[in-house]
């Protein structure tokens, strides 16, 4: 077992070799020894019987040490085709696989802002409007204060303009009763229909 540390890689084999056949060969004598101890007289049978055992015991303890000594040559053998495969190995940069789908994730963002930007406009479009609802409500009073001047000039008495008035304000009642009328039967109808 000393040469087996202190051999070479080439010699190596060779005399693990020689030692498994030596094992072998101890072996074989012993199962012979075995037999012999068996023909001994019954007074000396149970000492050459304990002593056969004990060098049975101690060559598996070889065999056990020269398995252990095979398995750590061949992971170190391994370590070592591992590191000059890792030494030897040319790194290159990364493959296509590596990229990140951002394909989707990027239209679904444009799309998030072209829907931001119709938004604005439509808001924008809304201002406007207001802006022109209120341009006209001023130009219609306006207009119906020119329209009093002139029935005034014109002749047209004051209780016929108050009748006219009260009846704008009772027309302005009857459409907001309507319109509650109708968001209240609108209600009902979703209510109760779905």
């Amino acid at each position: 077992m000393g040469r087996l540390e202190t051999a070479d890689k080439q010699s190596l084999h060779l005399v693990e070799n020689e030692i498994q056949a030596s094992i072998d060969q101890i072996f074989s004598h012993l199962e012979r020894l075995e037999i012999l101890s068996s023909k001994e007289p019954p007074n000396k049978r149970q000492n050459a019987k304990l002593r056969v055992d004990q060098l049975k015991y101690d060559v598996q303890h070889l065999q056990t040490a020269l398995r252990n000594f095979q398995h750590r040559r061949y992971a170190r053998e391994q370590q070592e085709r591992q590191r000059e495969e890792l030494l030897s190995r040319t790194f290159t940069t990364n493959d296509s696989d590596t990229t990140i789908p951002m394909d989707s994730s990027l239209h679904f963002n444009s799309s998030l802002q072209k829907i931001q930007h119709g938004m604005d406009d439509l808001i924008g479009g809304g201002h406007s409007i207001l802006d022109g609802l209120k341009a006209q409500r001023l130009t219609l009073k306006g207009t119906q204060k020119k329209i009093l001047d002139i029935a005034n000039m014109l002749g047209l008495s004051n209780t016929v303009m108050r009748l006219t008035e009260k009846r704008a304000f009772q027309d302005k009642y009857f459409m907001i009763g309507g319109m509650l009328l109708t968001c209240v039967v609108m209600f009902l109808v979703v209510q109760y229909l779905t």
